[in-house]
């Protein structure tokens, strides 16, 4: 890991993870988490203040511990208990069914493998069980997505793997998640850049 990696990349994705633009959004998604929750890239832990108050322990994976590291005064304001896993998303150490909700917001831009990820988070969701995602990707407008394509090989190497131009509905979909439709929203977040700025959230669940 580069020296970048370790000590400016942990600061940077805190900075935009909590920023209030895309913190307005987190709950909404995240009321509907029930029962046994797995949230994917935790990060600095910017979704804690926005679970429902019933949510009292929290299951997480996140490859980054430097980033991780970070979460400290965000988990010592919470009362949610986590246990953690600091591995990748690709091949998750849990049992087929074994999680009611599965929670990835701001997280799928930047997993390698993600049709696999996606496909290892229906695994071990219950029958049933829902995933809950906000993610930004790729827009809907040509143009802002020909600028999008252009300038992710850049994004990549300076935001930790982050990609610009993943089309979340269509990755989510192929995984074999059945997005529900009334829950569903495409929308630019204001007053954000649009290359980064298209926002997809809602609840997907397993059939």
């Amino acid at each position: 890991m580069s020296w970048y990696d370790r000590h400016v990349l942990p600061r940077v994705i805190e900075w935009a993870m909590h920023d209030r633009r895309i913190a307005r959004y987190r709950k909404p998604v995240l009321a509907e988490a029930s029962g046994r929750v797995l949230e994917i890239g935790f990060g600095t832990g910017a979704n804690l203040p926005h679970y429902p108050a019933h949510i009292k322990q929290l299951e997480i994976v996140e490859p980054h511990t430097g980033i991780n590291a970070r979460a400290g005064r965000h988990l010592a304001a919470s009362d949610i208990e986590i246990l953690p896993h600091f591995l990748s998303a690709e091949r998750l150490p849990f049992d087929q069914g074994s999680f009611d909700t599965v929670v990835s917001t701001c997280t799928l831009c930047s997993i390698p493998a993600v049709g696999t990820a996606l496909e290892e988070m229906r695994r071990v969701l219950k029958p049933g069980g829902r995933f809950l995602f906000l993610e930004h990707g790729l827009s809907s407008e040509p143009a802002i997505a020909r600028w999008q394509r252009c300038l992710t090989p850049l994004q990549k190497r300076i935001g930790g793997g982050c990609h610009l131009d993943r089309p979340i509905r269509e990755l989510i979909e192929t995984a074999g998640l059945a997005i529900e439709s009334q829950k569903f929203e495409q929308r630019y977040a204001p007053r954000i850049p649009r290359i980064v700025g298209w926002l997809t959230s809602g609840v997907a669940k397993k059939i």
